[in-house]
């Protein structure tokens, strides 16, 4: 008896062969995938309209720059249109500043918050499925995505900024440090994190994402309050007196200025605050005489230099990822013993 076989070569569809070649997603990935599918399309057409629409504006400001720049520069600077340039620039990157707060809120709390209200979680973990694997996968997808997006936007960015960093007085390095570098993508896992830890203990979605909109805005506040405290504060200073013909010290190129301004330099080295014998000030002999009684020789002025902006952004990343490992640890910890 001959038993017949079946070729699948002859058998399977036309164009079917050529699809077996494509990788497939299957299991727990593609679940999450499915379940999530609006926010990481909507994820990867802002990313694709947000990269067009710098290279469109970078394209613009160098075709200015390569028209106007020769001349201007030989007489003394760049015409005051290229102010617009600048503005689009320092639009897009506050822009930019706000994709931590969105995917904190629309991405990482309703991730699990959701599958608790709904019954996805239980229905998921009571198969074949454990809830390490879920927990991970639900944490992996997401957040691959989202730094794969951030890094291509930041990356961006960087590269439209780079050519015309210090042309302007707000393109100076500050303004684009937490929206450049590895700052954004670790910025923007840290918020995702955050969103994921309030959903898996608030278990409501809304509620979750209101809470974690709270938390976002308050690492915001936080972060732009102490990150230039990861710089190492430089000082300039001069000993040649403060009277007429002298000028305070000028900052390095690029540099930004601390503090509350310039300060007073004394003979024994101390400093005095700004507003030493300001109440003379209109009395230019009497306020000389005011700053002399004080022994002031000088000006002393804070600054961070701008090659010290590397080194701050990868250790402000280093410290948000470590918050984000050990959330990370929470997350799956908590969820595996109390998840349902």
């Amino acid at each position: 008896m001959t038993t017949l076989t079946r070729d699948p070569a002859r058998t399977t569809p036309a164009g079917s062969l050529r699809d077996n070649w494509i990788p497939r997603l299957g299991g727990p990935v593609w679940l999450v995938w499915r379940q999530h599918r609006a926010a990481f399309w909507t994820l990867i057409a802002v990313t694709l309209l947000g990269v067009l629409a710098m290279l469109y504006l970078r394209g613009q400001m160098m075709d200015f720059l390569a028209t106007q720049a020769p001349t201007a520069r030989r007489s003394g600077g760049l015409p005051p249109e290229f102010e617009t340039y600048v503005d689009r620039l320092l639009s897009i990157g506050s822009y930019l500043s706000y994709v931590p707060v969105l995917t904190g809120v629309l991405l990482g709390a309703p991730l699990i918050a959701g599958d608790l209200e709904s019954g996805t979680a239980k229905l998921v973990t009571s198969q074949s499925v454990s809830r390490l694997r879920w927990l991970t996968v639900k944490l992996a997808v997401p957040a691959t995505m989202l730094a794969l997006s951030t890094s291509v936007l930041t990356a961006v960015l960087t590269w439209w900024w780079n050519p015309v960093k210090g042309l302007s007085s707000g393109l100076i390095w500050t303004a684009f440090f937490s929206v450049t570098g590895v700052v954004p993508v670790a910025y923007a896992l840290l918020t995702f994190t955050v969103g994921v830890a309030a959903g898996l203990l608030l278990r409501r979605t809304l509620v979750s994402m209101v809470v974690t909109l709270g938390i976002v805005v308050a690492i915001g506040f936080v972060w732009s309050e102490l990150w230039r405290n990861l710089g190492q504060v430089m000082s300039i200073s001069t000993d040649k007196g403060v009277g007429p013909g002298n000028v305070p010290p000028e900052l390095p190129d690029q540099a930004e200025q601390l503090g509350q301004g310039t300060y007073f330099l004394t003979s024994s080295g101390d400093r005095l605050d700004w507003t030493t014998c300001l109440d003379r000030i209109d009395n230019d002999r009497a306020h000389t005489a005011c700053l002399e009684s004080q022994h002031v020789v000088g000006w002393s002025i804070d600054y961070l230099p701008v090659d010290q902006m590397q080194t701050m952004q990868w250790l402000g990343a280093g410290i948000m990822l470590a918050i984000t490992a050990a959330l990370v640890t929470f997350i799956i910890t908590w969820g595996r013993k109390r998840l349902l």
